[in-house]
Parts: C-alpha cells; structure tokens; sequence
C-alpha cells in the first residue's frame, strides 16, 4: 500500500524486452536506497513495481502484459520522468489517501491554467471509471493523491499547489500527455458490494 505522496522523482533508464513482456530500469533520484530488500514493492508513476534488482543508483523490475495494457508505462520513453513512492510502513502518517497501485486505466490530460499561485488541471477519463470519481473525494493520477474538485460526464478537475507541481513529474506534463488512474478503493468495494446481490451473513 501507498499514500500517493510522492517521494522523488526518477526517470526511466533502460527497457528490455524479455519473453513477451518488458523489464524496466528506473533511476530513483533522491529516493532513499539504503535498506530496500528484493521483492519489495515500489511505485512508479502510481504502479505498483517488484523490485527484482537494485544498487544505490536505482532498481529493476518486470513489468507484465496486464500492467502494460492497463498502464502508461510500456509507452514511457528512456530518459521520461516518473514518480516514485516506496511502500508505507505501519508508523507511516497517511497524509494523503490509501492507495494500492493497482492502476484502473489511462486517462489524459485535457487542459491546464492558472488557478491563483495553483494550477487547476482537467483530465479526461473513460466513462467506466469516471462513475467511480466524485466531487471531494480522492483520486490517485500517476501515484499522486489528489483531491477531486470537479467532476462531469467527460472528465474531472484538480488543482496542484505549486510545491506538487515543483515536486513531482507534472513539471514535465502537457496537454495530451497519458497519465495513470487509480479510483478511491472504497468506492470499488461499496460498488461490488451493492452489486452483488448476496446478502452478508
């Protein structure tokens, strides 16, 4: 489990084809390397990555069909910034929102302006997942916790203070860029429990 609070930001450093799939090489910047352990689990741009190898300087990981299809990263090229958040410990403050790193789907950035010293930025998103995204409520776009404050049949609105644009890979982002989503987790189980039609025992 993550926080969406994002801790560095690294960029991607190799992309090897291997056996179908693709295993990834992501430098981690300032990301504190000291004591990561194998099969560990990392964050990069909101998707949960097993650590498979690492040194000081960054880590490994195989990234599957399922993950590629599902997620922006098959599509990053070398050197594209990312950001990177590693797991929560249970001492960790929940300063943002719980997050699984279980990317729901794609979406794109539609606009972005000025919004006093923030920016307010509009994304676009596929009608299956916006039915998940309300108005105040969380919702996780490339690993960042981010606070819904519009939200229609064609897309949703957030602002960015400046520290999260200055502190994250939106520095880099653009109108038309891809980006991860993550809905709220709550808002999955409460549909597939209201859907279900079993009682509880």
């Amino acid at each position: 489990m993550f926080t969406g609070l994002i801790q560095a930001v690294g960029h991607i450093e190799s992309k090897l084809a291997r056996g179908g799939d693709l295993r990834l090489g992501i430098a981690t910047g300032v990301l504190p390397m000291q004591d990561v352990q194998l099969g560990e689990s990392i964050a990069v741009s909101g998707v949960c990555l097993t650590v498979v190898e690492f040194d000081g300087a960054g880590f490994v990981a195989d990234v599957s069909n399922e993950t590629l299809a599902l997620t922006t990263l098959g599509g990053l090229a070398i050197g594209a910034p990312v950001n990177l958040e590693r797991a929560l410990l249970p001492t960790t403050r929940l300063g943002g929102h719980l997050v699984a790193g279980h990317v729901d789907g794609i979406g794109h950035v539609q606009k972005i302006w000025d919004d006093g010293r923030s920016q307010r930025w509009r994304f676009t998103a596929a009608r299956g997942l916006l039915r998940y995204i309300a108005v105040k409520g969380s919702i996780c776009v490339d690993g960042v916790s981010l606070t819904v404050n519009a939200a229609d049949a064609e897309g949703f609105e957030v602002n960015l203070v400046p520290h999260t644009v200055a502190h994250t890979a939106f520095s880099a982002s653009r109108a038309g860029d891809a980006v991860n989503l993550e809905v709220d987790l709550v808002a999955r189980y409460v549909e597939r429990l209201l859907s279900s039609g079993t009682p509880a025992d």
